[in-house]
């Protein structure tokens, strides 16, 4: 073991199987400490990151049916819904009243949506607010683009023309497709690569994502990882990467899951995310799903981020996750394990204090 951990000090290239045992085996004080170390050469300064923004889910109604999801409705469900685009220019009000500086869109994959509803209000948010539209995760891309016979580059364009800056990383899971396929049916690992690699040969940037817990094992944990390292060795395209948790609660995969991962198990896999994924300019740690105690541990584990002051999140809470926090305690609870808070947007550009 000492040996590996050396090698990964050096950055050697290592085997998935060398990788597993690392996992498996490592120490977890070894493991933060090495995380640690990049996360201050990457980030000299003691500065620690956060965004202030809200995520409007457009729609709850969704043809993909995740078992992991308790948000979605199918269309003929009570409850299911379509935001107007005067409801979302409210929200947008009101999130800058309270010191927004994003919004993040995220929804189903709503069959009845026509292209002019994302354009039309893409420009319409552009034009009256000034304000980062941080957008559309890759299978809601790849849905909408084959539902109006586009392709993914034309139908990014077409986005990013009406406004769009940068995509969220949402709907990766775990990038195998032996488990994505017994969980859903909204897209194969090659269709979420294909958007964000599309996305970045457009000069979109995008963020990543690993969702823990969703009964996968260490080796697609670690080839999660190597697709995302790849892709970004290949286009440079990933502002971030962002490990949370599923959350089990009112969810049919939930049924078979007897809890959620918390704690240090979470804090080994966000410090081993940051060591392999050296090539991601910055890593979040998911105070979300954590709450703010496991959240200040992770900026001394890895995490340069501290995520968002979520004004507004309907998905993850839905399934159980209820770990808020106001500006100022993100903010005091930062200074308080010796950083400096910084707010950004959704394109990790630091704003005024």
């Amino acid at each position: 073991m000492d040996k590996l951990l050396d090698k990964v000090t050096e950055n050697e290239i290592l085997s998935i199987d060398d990788w597993i045992e690392i996992a498996e085996r490592a120490p977890s004080a070894r493991l933060f400490q090495l995380a640690d170390a990049i996360r201050c050469s990457k980030h000299p300064g003691r500065c620690v990151t956060y965004v202030v923004d809200r995520n409007i889910n457009y729609t709850n109604i969704c043809a993909s049916g995740c078992a992991f999801c308790a948000f979605y409705r199918r269309s003929i469900e009570e409850g299911g819904y379509l935001l107007s685009h005067e409801q979302i220019c409210r929200k947008v009000e009101d999130t800058l009243k309270l010191g927004g500086s994003g919004i993040l869109l995220q929804g189903g994959l709503n069959p009845a949506i026509p292209l002019s509803y994302f354009e039309d209000l893409l420009c319409s948010l552009k034009r009256k607010y000034q304000i980062y539209l941080h957008c559309f995760s890759p299978p809601e891309i790849h849905f909408y683009a084959r539902l109006y016979h586009l392709s993914i580059r034309e139908f990014l364009i077409r986005l990013r023309e009406a406004g769009l800056d940068s995509i969220p990383g949402g709907g990766a899971e775990i990038l195998d497709d032996t488990l994505r396929g017994r969980l859903s049916n909204k897209g194969s690992t090659a269709e979420w690569l294909e958007v964000m690699r599309t996305a970045h040969l457009l000069n979109l940037p995008t963020t990543a994502t690993m969702v823990l817990g969703l009964g996968e094992d260490t080796r697609q944990r670690f080839l999660h990882l190597e697709r995302i390292k790849n892709l970004q060795d290949e286009t440079g395209g990933f502002l971030s990467f962002i490990p949370w948790t599923f959350q089990p609660r009112h969810t049919v995969l939930g049924q078979h899951v007897a809890e959620a991962i918390q704690g240090e198990p979470y804090l080994r896999w966000m410090a081993l995310s940051r060591i392999f994924l050296r090539n991601i300019p910055h890593v979040q740690v998911s105070r979300l799903t954590q709450g703010m105690e496991t959240a200040r541990l992770g900026l001394h584990c890895g995490a340069d981020d501290i995520g968002s002051i979520m004004i507004e999140e309907n998905v993850v809470a839905a399934a159980g996750a209820g770990h808020q926090a106001d500006e100022q305690a993100l903010r005091e609870a930062v200074f308080q394990e010796g950083f400096i808070p910084f707010r950004r947007n959704a394109g990790y550009l630091r704003l005024e204090n």
